[in-house]
């Protein structure tokens, strides 16, 4: 049931992002181009926003108990460490579909910069709540528990699928909602979140892509005048994870 109504909120958010804020008109000549339409930001705003009213809501930290008691408490089981590797599917899925001929929106350097860029403002909001909020994980481990980490990253390669491919097919965004769900779905079933923690998660993942789709395009305008360097160096932070990206374009 859990897993129904966790799956069942986020389709519905994900085809009504679809239907209501996406327009397929004239592909080549506003391949850049974006209308910002309120209900882009309204569902995952809400959906944090949820997350922080669970924080002090005797009536929703009940229902992050319940939901508990229902996957865990009644019914302990062995751990699993799938989700570390779930929530990366859709994100595989677009550079699969491209390599087998079924073009995104963006080309392949604009997409991978996006989608750094995507991952770093989500880490950026997820880190330092974390600590700020100081939520006590439902396995007791540490307070580090909200927002959901591993979700808010399954959600931005969820939202990154749809949004190079919703002029094609509103499926290929559902099917990635569907893996980002699960994701957020086995956080609990492992007993490392609540359910507001997911659900914040989820918000802030599709934001973080929303945010960055919008702003790209501009910063890109603004500060690259002629097409000449295809290789561009990119510093990552993640889960208290660092790196660099090396994106060149063919």
């Amino acid at each position: 049931m859990i897993a129904l109504l966790l799956g069942t909120m986020i389709s519905a958010s994900a085809q009504e992002i679809t239907t209501v804020a996406d327009s397929t008109t004239n592909k080549s000549s506003k391949k850049n181009t974006r209308t910002v339409k309120p209900v882009t930001y309204i569902i995952p705003a809400a959906m944090i926003t949820y997350g922080l009213v669970a924080l002090k809501s005797k009536p929703l930290i009940q229902l992050d108990q319940n939901i508990k008691q229902a996957i865990w408490d009644n019914s302990p089981h062995k751990k699993t460490n799938i989700e570390d590797y779930t929530g990366f599917v859709p994100i595989v899925a677009v550079y699969a579909l491209n390599i087998t001929g079924v073009k995104g929106k963006n080309n392949l350097l604009d997409r991978s910069i996006m989608l750094v860029l995507s991952y770093a403002v989500a880490g950026a909001v997820v880190t330092p709540v974390k600590r700020f909020t100081n939520k006590l994980r439902p396995d007791g481990s540490n307070r580090l528990s909200f927002p959901s980490g591993h979700t808010s990253q399954a959600f931005v390669s969820a939202e990154f699928l749809r949004m190079e491919y919703k002029h094609i097919s509103p499926w290929y965004g559902i099917g990635g909602y569907t893996v980002a769900a699960l994701t957020g779905y086995l956080r609990m079933y492992n007993n490392k979140h609540w359910f507001s923690d997911i659900v914040a998660g989820a918000g802030v993942g599709i934001l973080s892509v929303q945010a960055t789709y919008w702003v790209y395009p501009k910063l890109k305008k603004l500060f690259i005048k002629k097409k000449e360097t295809a290789f561009i160096i990119l510093p990552y932070y993640q889960q208290q994870t660092a790196g660099v990206v090396c994106i060149y374009q063919l």
